[in-house]
């Protein structure tokens, strides 16, 4: 499309937008009146939000468009799965400049509404504003289907750790980027477009999982909120961590060990889980550890020892440059 946001319009850009969206199961009600209508079958809505700001979470010169609507809708469609429910519904809230190529915007939502087919949901709605930096907003919804919620604080002492997805393919894709380089193409991909394991949360919480989330922040962050919330220790096995050989070449020519992106490279959205210890885990799940009674306080460690290295994803301590 030819022409700048400015002179599409707020109204026009609704349209735009809203024009690629595909019908979904669950929107009974979508764009067009003041508010959407979702069903609601288990009558109880998981939840969940995230915002993605230029600069800060993408970059324009990296990703496209079309492979930013991909990873908005993605590590909010996981979030959703991590509590073990099913996406169902996703709404958009999106602030642009002005200036903006129309096309842009139009391309973000082909691959929002892209991404929420093969999550099995659909866009139910959002809004468009005017401001000086692109930021892109994203509110996912999911149904339990009549299970209960796989929480963080479920962890018992004995229980096992297995992981469903990749690790550490997008911070080591990130690592390719920063150096200007666009190959290894799998891994560039994966920092563009990450791939989460939709099925696998509802299948765990079925499985009996007793803590579940997605691997956002890092392995050893996102496993760290699990142990605290559940008042564990959690050990991994650094054996049994899956360290492709194209990523140690990578780790190879940059100098870095390519454990740490494993550890501790977040977006890559697998879903990691503790099951009691005889639960007899299906293809693509991995045991990767175990939970072992508490430490004081409650930790990650690998192979019975604390990681020293930094690593993982905080909004507000990590550098920007790291973005």
């Amino acid at each position: 499309m030819k022409g700048t946001v400015g002179e599409l319009g707020e109204f026009g850009l609704i349209r735009e937008l809203t024009a690629r969206i595909s019908d979904a199961p669950a929107v009974r009600l979508g764009p067009g009146d003041d508010a959407a209508v979702v069903a609601a079958p288990d009558r109880r809505v998981v939840a969940t939000t995230d915002i993605l700001v230029e600069g800060r979470h993408f970059r324009r010169d990296w990703s496209t468009a079309y492979d930013v609507g991909r990873k908005a809708a993605a590590q909010n469609l996981a979030d959703v799965a991590a509590m073990g429910a099913s996406p169902t519904a996703l709404l958009l809230g999106l602030v642009v400049p002005a200036e903006l190529s129309a096309t842009w915007p139009l391309e973000l939502m082909d691959g929002i509404r892209d991404e929420c087919r093969v999550a099995g949901a659909g866009v139910a709605g959002g809004d468009v504003v005017r401001g000086a930096t692109i930021t892109v907003s994203i509110t996912a919804l999911g149904d339990l289907r009549h299970r209960e919620p796989v929480t963080r604080s479920g962890a018992r002492p004995g229980d096992v750790v297995a992981v469903n997805g990749w690790l550490g393919w997008s911070a080591a894709g990130y690592a390719v980027l920063a150096r200007g380089f666009r190959s290894p193409r799998a891994f560039v991909e994966a920092h563009r477009r990450p791939e989460p394991p939709y099925a696998a949360g509802p299948l765990a919480a079925e499985l009996g999982a007793t803590s579940m989330t997605d691997v956002s922040d890092g392995l050893l962050a996102d496993l760290g909120h699990i142990a605290r919330a559940s008042h564990v220790r959690i050990n991994l096995r650094s054996a049994a961590l899956d360290v492709p050989a194209q990523m140690s070449d990578i780790g190879n020519a940059v100098g870095v060990d390519p454990l740490q992106w494993v550890l501790t490279g977040g977006e890559d959205h697998a879903i990691v889980a503790t099951f009691p210890p005889h639960t007899k885990l299906p293809a693509r799940w991995r045991r990767i550890g175990e939970v072992l009674p508490p430490t004081a306080p409650p930790a990650v460690t690998v192979d019975d020892a604390l990681w020293e290295r930094a690593g993982g994803w905080d909004h507000f301590n990590t550098p920007e440059e790291a973005l």
